[in-house]
């Protein structure tokens, strides 16, 4: 069903990445927080659209493939934007890439163990780590047009990539979870080839 209103929510927040994007190349404040509330609402339709789907009994299989897709591009294309615009740069490029990385690898697991029928639940840590990542992306795409807290040396820039460096973190400890739990599947599905 590629009209339910889940993957309209979906879709649609597939189709705000350009329009994210695109704000990179405008200058000045008014395009960061035009960026962020574009971001948010995508943010939002995130939660709706599964929200949506189980309490109308419409999850489908459109959906289960299209909303972690949502997911991956957004942050993928995010993360790729805030480093090209140095609004992610030095050392923080580390955690970036960490996050980058597990997206991949997360996905490639999934789509290995979906051939074998398997699925792989979220955990809560997951869903924790994708709540900071998304308040730090947040805080990084406001960046210098964002507020200081409490002292001159806190601003929103610095929040974001504190925020950062925790959900990478926790993107290697969620990661390390999938992978095991995929490894253990790849092993017992190698050993049933082999009898």
């Amino acid at each position: 069903m590629l009209y339910s209103l889940p993957n309209i929510l979906t879709i649609s927040r597939i189709l705000a990445i350009p329009l994210i994007v695109a704000l990179f190349w405008v200058k000045g404040d008014a395009a960061r927080w035009a960026m962020l509330a574009l971001f948010a609402l995508a943010g939002v339709t995130d939660y709706f659209d599964g929200m949506l789907a189980r309490s109308m009994g419409n999850i489908s299989s459109l959906g289960r493939f299209l909303d972690p897709v949502a997911d991956k591009l957004l942050v993928s294309a995010l993360l790729i934007m805030l480093v090209w615009s140095d609004n992610i740069s030095g050392l923080v490029i580390l955690p970036a890439l960490v996050i980058l990385c597990r997206e991949i690898l997360v996905s490639g697991l999934r789509e290995f163990l979906a051939g074998i029928k398997v699925g792989v639940p979220v955990s809560n840590l997951a869903k924790w780590k994708t709540a900071v990542q998304m308040f730090a992306l947040g805080f990084l795409i406001v960046g210098a047009a964002g507020p200081d807290f409490w002292h001159p040396e806190i601003t929103t820039t610095a929040v974001g990539e504190a925020l950062l460096w925790l959900a990478a973190l926790l993107t290697m400890i969620t990661g390390y979870d999938y992978l095991q739990a995929g490894l253990r599947h790849m092993a017992e599905d190698d050993s049933a080839s082999d009898e």
